[in-house]
């Protein structure tokens, strides 16, 4: 009984490793000189996240082919997990989005806003983050941070 008990705790610690050390695989399309683009990439990337990040000139386009309306996009448009993440989201969001996988096109930050991840300046306020349907309704909030 013993010997059972000890390898069902191995087997538990070894799938908790496992999934502690499964990386998330992120592509960021930015405009070529936007620096708060990569200053957002490099918080991902200390928060577990691997980015790739891929300049363009077409950003408008790309985050609107995704179902981002105009009104709500960001600065860079990313797609993770068959999802698309606009804007300066952050890592909590991300992840509960994620986890909970929610029938959604995915979830923007509209904006630059102060104090987001990546951009300079103290958070003022609370920051709503909204989810975007995949039918092209209107935007609702998902979450506030």
């Amino acid at each position: 009984m013993l010997r059972i008990l000890a390898l069902a705790v191995l087997m538990a610690a070894g799938l908790s490793f496992a999934q502690a050390d499964e990386t998330l695989k992120a592509t960021l399309w930015k405009n070529p000189q936007c620096g708060c683009c990569e200053g957002y990439a490099d918080y991902l990337r200390q928060n577990g996240f691997e980015v790739d990040v891929k300049p363009t000139n077409d950003l408008a386009s790309i985050s609107s082919k995704a179902g981002v309306p105009a009104n709500f996009q960001g600065c860079h448009t990313m797609f993770i997990d068959d999802y698309v993440v606009d804007g300066h989201v952050p890592v909590k969001t991300i992840r509960k989005m994620l986890s909970e996988r929610p029938d959604i096109a995915g979830i923007t930050l509209p904006g630059m806003p102060m104090g987001s991840p990546g951009m300079v300046g103290e958070k003022t306020e609370p920051f709503t983050i909204f989810s975007v349907a995949k039918d092209g309704k209107q935007p609702t909030v998902y979450a506030t941070e």
